[in-house]
């Protein structure tokens, strides 16, 4: 089976079980299994190879370019880890089909829960650390849908903002190690990164990249000082917190760290960094664990413990410790699986997991009492199960490696954290289920039937077989996974045997599992005067840390993103002013190679009336007529501008633009105060001018320095008239280039038009449903209206014009491919003619004799140049690529027909249509139908609340 697929199963399967649901629990969960199922067949298939020290690859370019690629690789480490994921997975599976309640959604939850072991998959097996990203990412939402499932408990969802916000932060800041590891390396490709040790450790950039890494993986994997969200966690359903801390999401950090063991590791800073936090971690969990008195807490607190234990060995940096946490992570997803399956039987049947109100089990709860008692065992470190031998191995590793020169410190420390967790381990036993019965149960306990422990009775099934035939069952498994840990280098000398003689590791054993029960003795008294000392609470710290950094943010937010856009627009202009000023500053800018050309009179004539009409906008723009006087008067200016520098197509665009812009404002206006209030202090508006003035001097700076320079480099302009005719069998070059060499970007461009449209109909749609309509109807102009709505002179030469000046859109598109001209200045000269039938005749008259909806001109026009782009990939070309060629018709002389046209020909349906469809919006203010626009409807003149909604307005 693909890695591909193996990667794809459980996100396929994630659609299934929330729609099956219908169909009861059983096929639920069942279509949940099949999914995980399959993709463990599809795994195992690979297993001798993978056994064999091979490694399989597949994947394919994605964005090469970026460097992306979909690339998928399996060697013993993702082998590993992909079977504990898919393995325990299915367990999982089956065990939550019977714990979660009829009341609990659980098509929802199997539909988080394969989106998280897909995301976990897709880690493990990923060969690009880009597509790794992705996958991290993916585990951390997929978390926080499972840890806040029970969304009605606010612990729960507090625990999975909590676990969001730290997991979050730490990929962020992964990112940013991973991206700049495979800078070093000159790849994204993981299989390339390994094999660049020496480059990636002697590069300047190695600790950034290291510490940066290492937060992620610290973050994810719950080592101190961000362990506090993992126990916070547990406020999810046991099924979740099971596989959680077993096989999936804090594995995610061990697993990072162990896939770039070869390149980052040996070296001081790894050492003390990786090896002192995973200490730590793991002699502060073991203490905390043994005071909790809630099950899944003391397991939570376990965990945090063991994953320090792993990430220490990891640290150490040397083969055997390798090996060692290899072996580590098998044992503890076996027996931390199995503890935390039976401590959510025993919460489901006795109603609670407060220790202190448990005790005298294993009369009520036989089966689960054999389980627990072999999985805490095993935790604990007693022969012959397979926690025992792991144990030694570390024991050993601790005992052969100084820190700072002392060669006691860290074998005496890993002893002390084994002899707290040989405690908590037979507290859990002894607390839980010896001891005499009680008889306040909150509900009465009792052993749940198979489908409940069948998973954690398999898996304490496992801890025993392990433990005493471990080099035949996980022998080559952690051989194989741990010689790629290593890099594939020669294995160092091991053995997975319960008894290797009287050794150093033995007798720390020895003093932990006594300790452990002296610690257990002294329980009580130990634990009041843990509850009297003082230290500091985690979620304290966190919240306060959350909240100060939310007002912050607030308030920060609150004085930049307060609504004012000139405020917008002088923060982002005095930016790029001042990074123009540094690129200015710190570059180099050749000397003019062009002379200047004279300037005729004609041209500084109209340069001066431009630059006089955008001066007196400034100076006038709160009379809102005469600035569209004035606005109308620069686009006049410019067309002549574009038409006098030869670009007669802009010139048609802009003076088309232009007419429609017009008349559509001057409908608006219409409907508003006829001049704008002054609503900034005199102060903002002389630092805005200053700020604009700085602005245009700049841009003027820059425009006259492209001016008076050649290009070093070929032009895309160039490009474009080179390949005009050849490319697109157009002489017209602006036209070629809008339908066929960016005919995408014109494409999403008519989409935004008829978006904008629609949004003006559903805005006055909306206005119209008001008391708002009925005041404009009845406002009182602000100057005396002309007696004649409709003159009929007006009405005489709009309707005669009107099939002259579609005629003239007709001549404009067809010719616009190869002189000026094309369909969307046909559209906007369509609009124009169609505009001027509703202003002569009225906006009923115009209406009555609409045949064809706006909307559904809009839609025609976007399939159309859909279809016509679609149609370019059943000849195997791109998207919207043209095909044109040259037809003969008598007595008609040789003409040229291109697959162009239909593009342009949506474009001209999506103009029209947005237009009209914008003008009918705005004139529904004023008309209704059966009414002219002059009559009012009748309201009481004393009800003044409608006038008060369009003054709020």
């Amino acid at each position: 089976m693909s890695l591909f697929l193996i990667a794809a199963l459980p996100f396929l399967g994630a659609l299934f079980p929330a729609l099956l649901i219908r169909a009861g629990r059983n096929a639920s969960a069942s279509s949940a299994g099949l999914a995980t199922g399959l993709a463990f067949i599809g795994l195992m298939l690979h297993a001798p190879a993978v056994m064999r020290g091979e490694v399989i690859h597949v994947g394919v370019d994605w964005l090469p370019a970026l460097g992306l690629s979909a690339n998928f690789f399996l060697d013993g480490l993702g082998f590993l880890f992909a079977t504990l994921i898919l393995g325990i997975g299915l367990l999982i599976i089956v065990y939550a089909r019977f714990y979660l309640s009829r009341q609990d959604p659980m098509g929802q939850f199997y539909t988080y829960l394969l989106l998280f072991q897909g995301a976990m998959v897709g880690i493990v097996l990923s060969d690009n650390i880009l597509l790794l990203l992705i996958f991290w990412e993916l585990t951390s939402l997929s978390s926080f849908l499972l840890i806040g499932y029970w969304k009605h408990l606010p612990e729960g969802r507090q625990g999975a903002r909590m676990a969001l916000t730290v997991t979050g932060m730490g990929g962020l800041a992964m990112i940013g190690g991973m991206l700049i590891l495979g800078h070093i390396a000159g790849s994204y490709d993981i299989s390339v990164i390994l094999q660049n040790k020496d480059a990636i450790q002697s590069s300047d950039l190695y600790l950034p990249a290291l510490i940066l890494i290492l937060i992620g993986a610290f973050t994810k994997s719950a080592q101190f000082p961000f362990h506090f969200w993992l126990p916070h966690a547990m406020a999810a359903p046991t099924p979740v917190s099971a596989y959680l801390h077993s096989a999936t999401m804090v594995k995610a950090g061990l697993f990072l760290m162990a896939r770039l063991w070869p390149v980052l590791s040996g070296t001081p800073e790894w050492f003390y960094i990786v090896a002192t936090t995973g200490l730590i971690t793991m002699v502060l969990g073991a203490v905390i664990a043994l005071f909790k008195d809630d099950l899944k807490a003391l397991l939570a607190f376990s965990t945090v413990s063991h994953l320090g234990l792993i990430t220490m060995l990891l640290g150490f940096g040397t083969k055997y410790a390798a090996v060692a946490a290899v072996f580590h992570i098998i044992n503890h997803a076996t027996f931390k699986a199995a503890l935390f399956m039976s401590a959510g039987i025993v919460d489901h049947e006795a109603h609670t997991r407060d220790i202190k109100r448990l005790g005298g089990l294993r009369h009520l709860m036989p089966v689960t009492f054999a389980i627990a008692t072999i999985a805490s065992l095993s935790m604990a470190g007693i022969p012959p199960l397979n926690g025992f031998l792991s144990k030694e191995m570390m024991l050993d590793a601790a005992e052969k490696t100084s820190w700072l020169s002392s060669p006691y410190m860290i074998a005496g420390l890993a002893t002390f954290a084994a002899m707290f967790s040989a405690a908590y381990s037979f507290r859990y036993i002894a607390h839980v289920f010896l001891g005499p019965k009680r008889e306040d149960y909150p509900a009465k306990p009792h052993d749940p039937g198979f489908g409940m422990y069948a998973s954690p009775a398999l898996l304490a099934v496992l801890v025993v077989l392990i433990g005493l035939f471990s080099a035949k069952l996980v022998g080559p498994l952690v051989a194989a996974s741990a010689s790629a840990v290593i890099g594939g280098e020669k294995l160092p000398y091991y053995s997975l045997k319960l008894w290797h003689g009287f050794t150093p590791a033995l007798y720390m054993s020895v003093v932990a599992v006594l300790g452990g029960l002296v610690l257990l003795s002294l329980h009580r008294p130990l634990e009041r005067v843990w509850n009297a000392l003082p230290r500091p609470e985690a979620k304290v710290i966190f919240d306060a840390i959350v909240s100060a950094l939310t007002g912050l943010v607030q308030g920060l937010t609150g004085r930049l993103h307060d609504g004012s856009l000139t405020r917008y627009a002088a923060i982002m202009v005095s930016f790029t002013v001042a990074i123009s000023l540094y690129a200015y500053v710190t570059g180099t800018i050749g000397l003019p190679t062009r002379p200047m050309q004279e300037a005729g009179v004609m041209p500084m004539v109209a340069w001066f009336c431009l630059a006089m009409a955008a001066l007196c906008i400034v100076v006038f723009h709160r009379q809102r007529f005469v600035a569209l006087i004035l606005i109308g008067i620069v686009g006049l200016i410019v067309s002549m501008s574009f038409n006098y520098l030869s670009a007669p197509d802009l010139a048609l665009t802009q003076i088309s633009v232009e007419v429609v812009t017009i008349i559509l404002m001057l409908l608006a206006l219409n409907f508003l105060p006829k001049e704008t209030p002054v609503e900034t202090p005199l102060f903002t508006r002389m630092r805005d001018g200053a700020i604009a003035i700085i602005g245009g001097l700049g841009v003027g700076g820059l425009i006259y320095a492209m001016l008076v320079r050649d290009f070093a480099f070929p032009t895309i302009s160039g490009f474009h008239i080179e390949n005009s005719y050849k490319g697109g069998g157009g002489t017209n070059m602006v036209n070629v280039i809008l339908v066929d060499f960016r005919g995408f970007d014109t494409f999403g461009e008519i989409i935004v038009l008829g978006i904008a449209a629609l949004v003006i109909f559903a805005l006055t749609e909306a206005v119209l449903s008001t008391r708002v309509r009925a005041y404009l109807l009845n406002r009182k102009p602000d100057l005396e209206q002309a007696g004649d709505s409709h003159p009929g002179m007006m009405v005489v030469v709009t309707r005669m014009m009107m099939p002259v000046a579609l005629m003239v859109a007709a001549y404009i598109f067809f010719r616009g491919h190869n002189l000026p001209g094309g369909g969307f200045i046909a559209g906007l000269v369509a609009a124009i003619a169609v505009i001027m039938q509703y202003m002569a005749s009225g906006f009923g008259w115009a209406t009555e004799r609409q045949r064809y909806p706006y909307h559904g001109i809009i839609g025609s026009g976007v399939l159309i140049a859909a279809a016509t782009g679609l149609g370019a990939w059943f000849n195997d070309q791109p998207f919207l690529t043209s095909a044109f060629g040259y037809v003969h018709i008598e007595p008609l002389n040789e003409f040229e027909v291109a697959t162009a046209a239909l593009f342009d020909l949506g474009v001209f349906l999506a103009v029209v249509g947005a237009v009209m469809l914008a003008l009918e919006s705005l004139a529904r203010f004023a008309w209704q139908p059966g009414t002219d626009s002059e009559h009012a409807i009748e309201i009481n003149p004393a009800r003044d609340a409608a006038a008060q909604d369009m003054k709020e307005v």
